[in-house]
């Protein structure tokens, strides 16, 4: 998790969301290639939980652009000491949070305000044979979602195999 200075004053503020130099100092030396943003209507909107294959797999770095959102990542990655478990936060628009989440992590979000717009930097390009999804309740990884009621789901989250189904294409590297 990281969350950029503000500098503001009478007018608003300023934030750097993004420095290369920066974040590589911090151990973050990604090259982002794409930026996506989509924004949820309705509260309880959930999008996850989504990865994509090698050898299109994604970093992500995610922030809140207006709203509020509890955005998740899950360890997909065979052979991990922390394979299935999940770290969820929340991101604002207020609090000005961004997680990253590595390749090899389901994504995932449930939106806690209408009209939640969530921005992203992404390592590789949209490759849609590359897409896979995981149910976002799946018993197994035990996602505790902050939700009053039923969810707003695609039918493609709704459909997801379980964690116990997926063949994950990902391998923990013990080199790291």
């Amino acid at each position: 998790m990281i969350t950029p200075d503000r500098r503001g004053d009478h007018r608003g503020f300023f934030a750097e969301t993004w420095n290369r130099r920066d974040y590589s100092e911090l151990g973050i030396d990604i090259d982002f290639v794409q930026d996506n943003m989509s924004c949820s209507t309705h509260t309880g909107t959930v999008r996850g939980l989504h990865y994509q294959s090698p050898p299109h797999a994604q970093a992500k770095l995610i922030r809140c652009g207006r709203g509020r959102l509890f955005d998740v990542a899950v360890d997909i990655r065979a052979g991990s000491p922390t394979y299935g478990r999940w770290f969820g936060i929340e991101l604002s628009f207020e609090n000005g949070r961004q997680l990253l989440i590595p390749a090899g992590f389901l994504h995932g979000f449930v939106t806690r305000e209408p009209d939640t717009e969530i921005a992203y930097k992404c390592s590789d390009y949209y490759a849609p044979a590359a897409e896979g999804t995981v149910r976002w309740d799946d018993p197994d990884i035990g996602i505790t979602w902050p939700l009053d009621g039923e969810p707003v789901l695609s039918f493609k989250d709704a459909d997801a195999l379980s964690l116990s189904e997926l063949d994950s294409p990902f391998v923990w590297d013990t080199g790291r």
